[in-house]
């Protein structure tokens, strides 16, 4: 049987250089009374929900989801999993790098999701950009983050780790309208990492979280790669929320990055499979209702 153990930073340093450890690493019960439940026998009705789902503000036609986080969190792999689950077939539209450890999107690229026939799309995007890294000199900067929420910057643009965009870029969006901001904050996070961030990054992170609370964004946690991270996932995804690796998981990130247990969402990307699967669909669309529930509040908030 296999063990989902949590190790600490130090342990796991120990074992990455080859040390022995002088304790066995405390070993958590591989599964526990499940603490969230979801409806797997009721994906049609979620898809049905997320397929009859139209904004209410007649200033917004779409929905604009943003998504940040640390280079091979799993961003564009995310976009690619609620293509897959929204359309029923494997999706490889956004590039995933899944070797390098650069970032793979070093352009600002918004996707929309084809709906029924040609020229229909869901009502709406994923904005995906350049991920962070724990260097000022790498990486997307926090203040471009920051311009993006507000609408300033166009598809197409070029992040520099160096320095952020200015005013006089041609990609730079002088008087964004509603559409154009952000609806939707999405930190996706890699699971599969014991220590899951190193300290610069946290702290760019908490930056931008914090950021999109003074302008009043919602802000919700994807956590990717659960598969990768617990074994007894990996065998059968519905064991996500009997997982107390999983849990512990979800509380450091809670603790770490300041999100509420209930906006942190597992999900597992569709990565080696060719065939869509209906578990894996119900935690994406899980996360995808939750994603467009918090983007309508935003839009229909009134204004000051």
């Amino acid at each position: 049987m296999h063990i989902c153990m949590l190790l600490s930073p130090f342990t796991a340093k120990r074992i990455a250089m080859g040390g022995k450890q002088s304790k066995a690493a405390p070993a958590a019960e591989p599964l526990i009374e499940e603490w969230r439940k979801i409806q797997w026998s009721q994906k049609k009705e979620v898809l049905q929900c997320v397929t009859d789902y139209q904004p209410h503000n007649k200033d917004v036609k779409q929905l604009r989801v943003l998504l940040y986080g640390s280079v091979g969190s799993g961003k564009s792999s995310f976009i690619n999993s609620v293509e897959s689950a929204l359309r029923g077939t494997i999706s490889r539209r956004a590039f995933a790098d899944a070797n390098s450890h650069k970032s793979s999107t070093i352009k600002h690229r918004t996707y929309k999701i084809n709906r029924e026939g040609p020229g229909t799309f869901y009502p709406f995007v994923f904005t995906d950009i350049m991920g962070i890294e724990g260097s000022e000199t790498q990486g997307v900067r926090v203040e471009d983050v920051k311009l993006d929420m507000k609408g300033h910057i166009k598809d197409g643009y070029k992040f520099h780790p160096y320095s952020e965009i200015s005013e006089d870029d041609q990609y730079y969006n002088m008087s964004p309208t509603l559409e154009d901001k952000v609806h939707v904050l999405v930190c996706v996070v890699d699971g599969k990492t014991s220590n899951i961030l190193n300290d610069e990054s946290e702290r760019k992170m908490r930056q931008i979280r914090l950021a999109a609370r003074d302008l009043g964004i919602p802000v919700l946690a994807v956590l990717t790669k659960i598969d990768e991270a617990c074994p007894e996932v990996r065998s059968d995804v519905k064991n996500v929320y009997k997982s107390k690796y999983i849990k512990e998981l979800m509380d450091k990130m809670s603790v770490g990055l300041g999100f509420p247990l209930n906006c942190i969402f597992p999900v597992k990307n569709y990565n080696s499979e060719m065939e869509t699967n209906d578990d894996i669909d119900s935690l994406i669309l899980s996360a995808l209702k939750h994603i467009i529930n918090s983007g309508e509040n935003f839009v229909n908030q009134p204004t000051t």
